[in-house]
């Protein structure tokens, strides 16, 4: 392990571990510097993704097991609010009052301490005590119908949209506002962030087209839904991808340029939406002309807006990420780095994802919890639990 480094070098956290949104804004937390405590399981998650030692999500922080049905254990846990600034929970509405860790007791405990709940649906609301998963979400918020081509279903965009975007981002920019807020004036706060409201929130911009009457309620007409043939991707002869986003006519013009340069004719006129099915149907056949990586050399230094769709295992070896270090190999597996980057305050990965419990000891110890023996020793708190 390397020292912690990054922005947030101070800032404590405790983490009740779920799944999904909660361990990547408490990864990013870790990553920008923040001193991030585990708290699982003793039997780990019944949902693991990965192993634990491949899961990036787990990264630089250690895992603490603790027994949240002992007493002992929910005192535990106190005794680290208490040291905390924040607290970051992904569990169903109720669920934390009923083990006794919910904001009234947290915050009597750490008045200035900011509570960070993550949940798809709110804490409030009909649908907030019921089951549900990224992708019900954004289709309740609206922000999965738009998504598809004309004449198809809704495609499904992983779970980056609702998980990570709606749901770990607003979290993360909740807590660090909050905890701004609590180092003005003392005062902790709770932050609900429900991966629906941050759905509408990131809708903002096609909201706007929407209400002004420039955007379809069908799906693939509209400017950036594939609908027009400048913002699309194109296959090429070798059954890769090209992706084409020319929105503005100096970058239409550019893509022109390179098209014309290897002898390909006239395009039609795009500012008129009748020619769009002419126009897509040559863009499709021109791009069917040459190899993938034909394209990328010929577009290559252009301002055409025009790149190639990258496979992950390829997208780690392209030139511009190997060059930002975008992707790094970091105790044996092959990552994100942190982003963003900072000109000070540099941001690492210091240390490998932890199993279950792996570092009880450690952590509990470094947070200045006493006894912590007498807790392994009856069984409180487990350490070296195996996945």
């Amino acid at each position: 392990m390397t020292q912690n480094t990054g922005p947030l070098i101070g800032v404590r956290v405790v983490e009740m571990v779920g799944i999904g949104p909660g361990p990547f804004a408490a990864m990013l937390l870790a990553d920008l510097g923040a001193d991030v405590i585990r708290i699982d399981r003793p039997g780990g998650n019944a949902l693991q993704v990965a192993p634990p030692e491949r899961d990036v999500l787990g990264r630089n922080r250690p895992s603490a097991a603790v027994d949240l049905k002992s007493d002992q254990g929910v005192d535990v846990v106190l005794d680290l609010i208490e040291r905390a600034d924040i607290l970051l929970e992904g569990f169903r509405p109720g669920v934390m009052e009923r083990l006794g860790l919910g904001p009234d007791v947290a915050l009597e405990r750490n008045p200035r301490l900011v509570y960070g709940r993550m949940t798809g649906w709110g804490q409030t609301g009909p649908l907030a005590d019921r089951a549900g998963h990224d992708i019900n979400y954004i289709a309740v918020a609206g922000g999965l119908d738009p998504i598809g081509r004309a004449g198809g279903p809704p495609q499904v965009p992983l779970n980056l949209l609702g998980d990570f975007a709606g749901g770990s981002m607003y979290l993360v920019a909740g807590v660090l506002a909050a905890l701004a807020h609590a180092r003005a004036t003392g005062e902790g706060q709770v932050v609900d962030a429900a991966i629906t409201d941050g759905v509408a929130h990131l809708l903002a911009m096609t909201i706007s087209m929407q209400q002004a009457g420039a955007w379809s309620p069908r799906r693939g007409e509209n400017l950036l839904d594939t609908g027009a043939p400048f913002y699309d991707v194109y296959e090429t002869s070798d059954g890769y991808w090209m992706s084409v986003g020319g929105l503005e006519p100096r970058f239409w013009y550019a893509m022109q340029e390179v098209f014309a340069s290897v002898g390909l004719g006239d395009l039609p006129d795009r500012n008129d939406p009748k020619n769009w099915t002419e126009l897509r149907a040559t863009l499709r056949g021109w791009f069917l002309s040459r190899t993938q990586a034909e394209w990328t050399a010929l577009f290559a230094g252009t301002d055409a807006c025009v790149a190639p769709v990258m496979a992950l295992e390829e997208a780690y070896e392209h030139p511009h990420n190997v060059a930002r270090g975008t992707y790094v190999t970091e105790y044996g597996v092959t990552q994100p780095a942190p982003a963003p980057r900072f000109s000070v305050t540099e941001t690492t990965i210091h240390r490998a994802p932890d199993r279950p419990g792996a570092s009880t000891r450690e952590a509990l110890t470094d947070w200045g919890i006493e006894g912590v023996d007498d807790l392994i020793q009856n069984k409180v708190v487990v350490e070296n639990q195996e996945s």
